[in-house]
């Protein structure tokens, strides 16, 4: 039965869709899509209906993500809005019934994968094989026999599906082949997109462990989980050095370093930080990932 909300409370119908589709979490979705076209530019290559196209795909399968978890962590037990310390969840909320964020969340899939269609068009079927394998992954991610989320696994998802493939996949549609470059800029905006749901699983590790959800966050436990982040956040900047020095990516790519004082920040602020007030470190991250990617193609492009 869905909690109900008090007369007056419930927001706007517009209200309540935008904090389902949670926007605040689009530069994830971004971010590595915007780096993996800096890259394929500065390799020559430049399709813009394609990237067009590609961009917008990659943020509806975000909001679908986002609606799909909002009411399967409800219908899992895991969201109590009593004890709930991030943003608002609509189904928990009785806002809307699991049923209709599960509906709208079957719509923008479909709505993805009518766009997917044109990229595997111009794809083949390496890029059906990443939409539809991230399709599932998203469904699965709090769904299912076998919920990503709840074993730990979270990052994994996030890491493949909003890093390597993410960007490996976009430079992929843009120039018709594969690059080592393509995937260690994955593997560099993987990681900061995977902080992201550090932060939140961070912020959520007690209340996840008494629902029975075993994040990687309950399994780390607090110092394990700082750890995991400052990896996660200062590992990138080591890992474009490395590949400017290995001739991987081009020299503008050291534009990256320009950001970091962002991520030592956004670091420091995790450290401090305890509760709800993790939520404005969570958008710190989502920054951190989207003006990475944008310092990375800036760069490239104009100093190659």
């Amino acid at each position: 039965m869905v909690k109900s909300a008090e007369p007056g409370q419930v927001p706007a119908a517009w209200r309540v869709w935008w904090l389902a589709a949670r926007p605040k979490t689009l530069p994830a979705a971004a971010a590595p899509v915007l780096a993996g076209l800096g890259l394929a530019w500065a390799h020559g290559a430049w399709q813009p209906l394609v990237a067009a196209v590609t961009l917008l795909t990659a943020l509806l399968l975000q909001i679908g993500v986002n609606l799909a978890n909002d009411a399967q962590d409800y219908q899992r037990g895991a969201d109590d809005p009593a004890a709930r310390l991030g943003p608002p969840r609509v189904t928990a909320l009785g806002w809307r019934t699991p049923r209709q964020v599960l509906r709208a969340a079957a719509l923008v899939f479909a709505l993805a994968l009518l766009l997917g269609l044109y990229l595997v068009y111009y794809g083949g079927w390496p890029i059906l094989a990443i939409g539809l394998s991230a399709i599932v992954a998203a469904w699965a991610y709090s769904g299912g026999p076998y919920p990503i989320a709840y074993h730990g696994l979270g990052e994994v998802f996030v890491l493949l599906y909003f890093g390597l493939f993410a960007v490996a996949g976009t430079y992929y549609l843009q120039t018709g082949h594969w690059h080592p470059a393509a995937w260690v800029l994955g593997l560099a905006l993987g990681c900061i997109n995977t902080a992201i749901l550090v932060v939140n699983n961070y912020r959520d590790l007690e209340t996840d462990r008494r629902a029975g959800k075993r994040t990687l966050a309950v399994r780390l436990g607090p110092a394990g989980s700082r750890a995991e982040y400052a990896l996660c956040v200062l590992g990138p900047y080591g890992l474009a050095g490395l590949a400017v020095a290995a001739g991987l990516w081009p020299r503008g790519a050291l534009a990256v370093v320009l950001t970091l004082p962002w991520a030592w920040r956004a670091w420091q602020a995790l450290r401090r930080a305890r509760g709800r007030a993790l939520n404005p470190v969570l958008a710190q991250t989502g920054r951190l990932a989207l003006l990475y990617a944008l310092a990375f193609a800036l760069g490239v492009g104009l100093w190659r």
